[in-house]
């Protein structure tokens, strides 16, 4: 694996290189849990997959292994084999990832009391050796896998206004029926990065004025990059702080937390 990337801080141009694999020795020591990050889908939002495929290659980067369950509507239809042995289910994709099929398997899991948390437990017992799972479904289906679990959202939008409008959709419904309140936002632009950043201001004052909600990260991606390009600063510090504790000010990667009063246009 080649060098993983130091970069300063936003806070401080002139900061020392941060030691990343350092910060994820101590994040991933004996106990810690895996990470979940949940992604939702938006059915107006072009080059989805290349969004999420960058979005796992960060976490890579970061020396995470990663599964991608896909239970979009957008997905492939899920393996037969899932029902029976989820593991077996599991594709390898590449060193660091692996890539499960999902769609329609949340809901056939679906309690009385509408729920599909059990699913879930079992797609992360079948993936014990994995660090990150990125979880792509509707904003429903996140609802009945979720339940009441502290994490943080990833929206995923394009500068088409359906689009928008779907984000800010399944970030209230997150917000009102899964109490979550912070939440990352992803981009994907061809060459427009100050329409991308209208974008993710108009999401967050949204967010704020109506939901009281959050946007933590935003990060704009060009479409038209190759899939496994480098991530960027931005996208790299977004994988990083999904990686640490929620609740935690400091990400344990010696970069700060993004929150109340941040400036979007560094992003």
């Amino acid at each position: 694996m080649r060098p993983l990337p130091s970069y300063p801080t936003d806070a401080s141009p002139a900061a020392a290189p941060v030691d990343q694999a350092d910060g994820l020795r101590r994040l991933f020591a004996a106990g810690r849990r895996q990470r979940l990050v949940p992604v939702a889908f938006n059915a107006h939002a072009e080059g989805t997959p290349a969004l999420l495929e960058r979005l796992a290659g960060a976490f890579i980067e970061l020396g995470a292994r990663t599964l991608v369950v896909d239970a979009a509507d957008s997905a492939p239809r899920a393996n037969a084999l899932a029902e029976v042995d989820l593991a077996a289910a599991i594709e390898p994709l590449g060193p660091g990832m692996a890539y499960l099929a999902a769609r329609g398997l949340p809901l056939r899991h679906v309690n009385s009391r509408g729920s599909c948390e059990a699913w879930l437990g079992a797609v992360e017992a079948a993936a014990a050796d994995v660090d990150v799972i990125l979880l792509h479904a509707n904003a429903r289906d996140l609802v009945r896998l979720l339940g009441r679990r502290e994490v943080r959202p990833v929206l995923v939008t394009t500068l088409d206004p359906a689009s928008l409008t779907d984000a800010y959709a399944s970030m209230k419904l997150l917000a009102q029926r899964s109490g979550l309140m912070t939440f990352d936002l992803l981009t994907g632009m061809t060459g427009t990065p100050k329409a991308a950043q209208r974008i993710a201001e108009r999401l967050a004052s949204c967010a704020d004025s109506f939901l009281g909600a959050v946007v933590r990260e935003a990060v704009w991606l060009d479409r038209r990059e190759p899939v496994d390009t480098p991530a960027t600063p931005a996208l790299a510090r977004l994988a990083a702080h999904q990686l640490a504790d929620i609740d935690t000010p400091d990400s344990g990667f010696g970069l700060p937390a993004f929150g109340a009063g941040t400036d979007l246009h560094a992003y």
